[in-house]
């Protein structure tokens, strides 16, 4: 018999594997609730069945449904600490300080500076995806590649 813990949606089965119940919720939470959004988002995606695009990648990856399952939400959990580890801590800085100077600050004006100073850093850090080739492609000397025909 597998262990449950009393009034929780996860146990141990007997193997020692993890078993979390895919449990729909409901609540209900104050209007002023810092987490309302994201409660909400757990209400309407809980109307979702999850398992039905899980099972149907299981058939066609040849991979056990509890191995994806288990996958997306590592991959959803870590998404925070993975995106750290994509962007850098010293940019996840850069872009913070306008952020901090504006709610230290405390005006709009503040913060429509911070929004601006972070949409132009942005744009900066998303030109080689809008334009691929405005980096010329280097050679294994360090050296840019001459255009064709040169």
């Amino acid at each position: 018999m597998a262990s449950e813990s009393s009034g929780t949606d996860t146990w141990t089965s007997e193997d020692g594997q993890d078993v979390v119940c895919l449990r729909r919720w409901r609540g209900t939470w104050p209007q002023d609730d810092p987490h309302a959004n994201f409660k909400s988002d757990v209400v309407a995606y809980g109307l979702l069945d999850p398992l039905h695009t899980v099972r149907g990648m299981s058939r066609n990856l040849d991979i056990p449904v509890g191995a994806i399952a288990r996958y997306v939400l590592a991959r959803w959990a870590t998404g925070g600490s993975g995106g750290l580890l994509e962007i850098g801590p010293v940019m996840v800085r850069r872009l913070w300080e306008p952020v901090a100077r504006a709610e230290s600050a405390g005006t709009d004006e503040a913060r429509l500076a911070a929004y601006d100073q972070l949409r132009q850093m942005l744009s900066w850090l998303k030109l080689p995806l809008d334009d691929p080739e405005i980096y010329p492609a280097q050679t294994e000397k360090g050296g840019a590649e001459s255009p064709a025909g040169d």
